[in-house]
């Protein structure tokens, strides 16, 4: 091999560099925009869904907020109603039986009831303890109060406030008295 061979031989990988450079060039730019792309898709699908997830939680917190908007006022409601219990358990059966005040009576009475329809119109109930068992989650024990003959542990035999649910949500507890496990009284649940 002469000079001439190796010179010729060197520009010939030259020439042939030269033209591959071309390819592998526009190859490496072919991957490179491809990978962008790529990146692109996948931001835009998480974006997608992102913006999927928003308008579903947006969704659940106006459904919320319109199903619990009056939370605060029927809390403040809730005075009322005790209010209305209390008088009409203090009136005297010999005044619900007197003419003079038979129209008062049933004026109480008949706003208690309204007040009860108001309330159940907009999802608001009373919590039944008496006779439940203890649950911590609708029910706030006060007291524990011994057993009677045929009174189970932990039930509540005393409600000295009722408890209220707005829809599916806790408004207040009922304040109960619970029963406890006596020497006298309660019944054995280990039979």
């Amino acid at each position: 091999m002469t000079v001439n061979d190796t010179t010729n031989s060197d520009e010939t990988l030259r020439e042939e560099t030269a033209e591959a450079a071309p390819e592998v060039a526009a190859q490496d730019e072919t991957a490179a925009l491809r990978a962008e792309l790529e990146e692109q898709r996948n931001q835009l699908l998480y974006t997608q869904a992102e913006m999927q997830n928003l308008r579903r939680r947006t969704e659940r917190e106006m459904a919320d907020a319109r199903a619990y908007a009056t939370t605060s006022f029927a809390r403040d409601l809730l005075s009322v109603s005790d209010n209305m219990t209390r008088a009409l358990a203090t009136i005297p059966d010999e005044l619900r039986g007197d003419e003079r005040f038979k129209a008062l009576v049933t004026g109480i009475e008949m706003t208690a009831k309204e007040l009860e329809t108001v309330f159940q119109r907009n999802g608001i109930t009373r919590i039944v303890a008496l006779g439940q068992p203890l649950d911590p989650n609708k029910h706030q024990a006060i007291m524990e109060m011994d057993a009677t003959a045929g009174q189970v542990p932990g039930t509540v035999v005393h409600e000295m406030q009722s408890g209220w649910m707005i829809k599916d949500r806790l408004l207040r507890p009922a304040m109960v008295g619970v029963a406890k496990a006596g020497e006298a009284g309660g019944v054995d649940i280990k039979a």
